[in-house]
């Protein structure tokens, strides 16, 4: 498929739909971000009364957002491209990044309804009713622990899930999800004719039809072979009847999905050829956005969830912990991660009880305070969390000699929560093959270099940072440009060739040898701890 374009004339659109809001990055050839743009859900879509992008259900567990605010956000920020003169034109891919595992249910109507946006009228206006579940699942939820149990019987055990799908059966893992719709609303299963993931929700949106889920991002479902890159049957069946029609195909990564659907054409100006390639998840995103490639080059996303990720030639599934995806950017590869629902939330929580709301003071407090905080450990549990399984959630405190306290000093917690976050990354990620010689780190804390000293130091190895620290909306866009090359080419084209310009990334931090041994003194009084607290649930 050539384009008949010269690269030096193309721009490069990525979008990321991530929990609290929609972000959108424009490169050109070189990588060099020529527009940024966001809408944050609670404070420019007030309406949908969300907290943090989500809905949280009384029963503690049930975690939703409405799928119809993910519409009017996008509708909100194209606008603002537009008004801030953003050289639409020139765009001549896009490609997206979707937060993992939320899942969008539509009616029949809603194919119709893509297929004819009209430029004079709002998408959301366009798109009120097509939902059969207007509150989409996603990945904070909780509430599947009997699904995956009967999943993870139905095919054979943790392992057999594991080997298969690459993660065992996970309560936020848009197969379960399914399966607790199918069973406890099956008015409303019956009613789907389309199950997007966020990811090909969006791009449906802009290619004005059902698109593919890509092969990444539908490695967090449990429902697809990793091996094959195909829906696995046995998966399928025990999950709903009917629900490879309702899924649709499976496509690579960088597979183009279709062109900009002529409302956007009309309305904005964009290129009536502008090539929609494969959206796919968050986490994805972001291993294409800081260009992983080799082994030990790991990366630690902090965000609304934390991420530890990186490549691998081959998968090593866990019947415990972590994840093993379909790599983004060679269909060849492997990528692995370990996800934390207590991320950056948490942080901000122990920084608002400890340091009056204020960073530099909650920075003062980390510096106050020696590596290994005397020997107290914490496990700051805000939400039910993925690694390691904890529903119970709360504060659990042990001091030097590990016993239970109620509190420590506000520095004392300050440190706590960071050093048991990156303990806890550094333990679980090895259990799966992330070993790191680097780490680059992204996602907004991202840019404390205080809490990346402490992330330095608890591994043992230097800390890098990008230029781009939206590294999902940003591998999104990289993404667009190697499926526009690989088009082009008419055949796949390695993804370190499609960008050949340099990574944007410096050095932020150096590991302190003697900080460095405290931690790894303490990582087996960390995992000993960690499986009291576990058990006490």
């Amino acid at each position: 498929m050539k384009t008949g374009k010269r690269e030096s004339d193309c721009l490069f659109l990525g979008l990321d739909s991530s929990t609290q809001g929609l972000k959108a990055c424009v490169v050109d050839h070189n990588l060099k971000v020529v527009y940024e743009g966001a809408v944050n859900f609670d404070a420019e879509l007030p309406e949908f009364k969300t907290e943090g992008g989500v809905h949280r259900h009384p029963d503690g567990l049930t975690v939703t957002s409405p799928a119809i605010m993910w519409v009017a956000a996008l509708d909100r920020l194209l606008q603002k491209m537009k008004d801030a003169k953003c050289p639409i034109g020139r765009i001549s891919a896009l490609s997206g990044s979707g937060q993992q595992h939320g899942s969008v249910w539509m009616k029949k109507a809603a194919r119709r309804a893509l297929r004819q946006l009209d430029a004079r009228r709002a998408l959301r206006e366009q798109m009120e009713g097509v939902f059969s579940v207007a509150d989409s699942p996603i990945w904070m939820d909780s509430s599947t622990s009997r699904q995956c149990a009967e999943r993870e019987r139905a095919l054979g055990g943790p392992q057999a899930v594991a080997d298969l799908t690459g993660s065992r059966a996970y309560e936020r893992f848009t197969g379960n999800q399914i399966a607790r719709i199918f069973q406890e609303r099956p008015a409303a299963y019956e009613a789907t004719d389309r199950i997007a993931l966020v990811s090909s929700f969006v791009a449906s949106l802009l290619v004005g039809d059902y698109v593919p889920i890509d092969a990444s991002d539908g490695s967090g479902m449990n429902l697809m072979d990793l091996r094959r890159k195909a829906w696995d049957r046995v998966a399928l069946d025990c999950t709903a009847p009917g629900l490879g029609a309702r899924l649709g195909p499976i496509v690579l990564s960088h597979a183009v999905i279709g062109k900009i659907h002529g409302r956007y054409v009309e309305g904005l100006g964009f290129d009536a050829n502008c090539l929609a390639v494969a959206f796919s998840g968050d986490n994805p995103c972001s291993l294409a956005g800081l260009r992983l490639q080799r082994a030990g080059d790991i990366a630690i996303s902090l965000g609304t969830s934390d991420t530890v990720f990186g490549s691998l030639a081959e998968p090593r599934p866990s019947a415990t912990e972590g994840h093993i995806f379909a790599n983004p950017v060679d269909p060849a590869a492997y990528m692995a991660m370990v996800c934390y629902k207590n991320g950056s939330l948490t942080r901000e929580s122990v920084r608002d009880q400890s340091a009056g709301g204020a960073w530099d003071t909650f920075n003062g407090l980390l510096d106050t305070t020696p590596a290994g905080n005397e020997g107290r450990i914490g496990f700051y549990i805000k939400e039910p969390e993925i690694t390691p399984p904890i529903l119970k959630t709360g504060t659990f405190r042990f001091n030097g000699a590990g016993e239970k306290v109620d509190s420590f000093p506000p520095e004392a917690d300050v440190r706590a929560v960071l050093e048991g976050q990156f303990l806890s990354m550094r333990l679980h990620g090895a259990h799966i093959g992330l070993k790191p010689s680097s780490i680059l780190a992204t996602g907004g804390a991202s840019a404390n270099r205080s809490i990346i000293g402490v992330m330095a130091n608890v591994f043992g190895v230097p800390v890098y940072v990008g230029e781009q620290p939206n590294s999902a909306a940003s591998g999104a866009a990289y993404r667009a440009l190697h499926g526009w090359k690989c088009a082009d080419h008419g055949s796949f084209v390695p993804f370190d060739k499609a960008l050949s310009a340099t990574a944007p990334f410096k050095r932020a931090a150096e590991p302190d040898k003697k900080a460095h041994a405290v931690y790894s003194a303490m990582l087996e009084r960390y995992a000993g701890l960690e499986k009291q607290v576990i058990g006490r649930q």
